[in-house]
């Protein structure tokens, strides 16, 4: 029960003043453990523009194990999984990095950083490196004058 207790607060917290370009929301309102995320690529980044839907699961243990983290949507990212999974590799999710002090706001507003900072010596995906990143966004500008699409996220994607 203190499980639920302290998830609640948090979300509560982040739906009246989410972290820049994050916005939550609950998967089912009966359901605290499974939430939606909803991250903007941040400015600087080749996920510029880019809308990006992030499932984020807690266990039942919650404070005192991990949540975990995957892209719902499609993304080319170094630190993320290229399958159907979109797992994401954060050092602080581990179990033997986590601490029960950790706040989800921390770990939503990490996991947005990412976007703009890869971590190339926790990469799960070799080829995805920041450079190789920027190449493929710069060609989907030229052909498609965007640079949107699944691999950046989706433009428009409402929360």
């Amino acid at each position: 029960m203190g499980s639920q207790k302290r998830i609640a607060k948090e979300l509560s917290e982040l739906m009246e003043t989410p972290p820049n370009g994050i916005t939550v929301e609950l998967v089912e309102e009966s359901n605290l453990y499974e939430w939606r995320v909803y991250m903007d690529g941040p400015e600087g980044s080749p996920y510029y523009k880019g809308r990006f839907l992030v499932r984020l699961s807690l266990p039942t243990e919650y404070p005192f194990k991990p949540p975990a983290l995957s892209f719902g949507t499609k993304i080319y990212h170094p630190n993320v999984t290229n399958d159907e999974k979109g797992s994401m590799c954060l050092g602080m999710l581990k179990s033997d990095e986590w601490k029960p002090s950790s706040r989800i706001a921390a770990v939503l507003e990490f996991a947005r950083q990412l976007l703009a900072e890869p971590m190339p010596d926790d990469a799960v995906e070799g080829g995805a490196s920041p450079s190789n990143i920027r190449m493929i966004r710069n060609a989907m500008m030229k052909s498609h004058g965007s640079g949107r699409g699944s691999l950046f996220g989706i433009a428009g994607l409402k929360a």
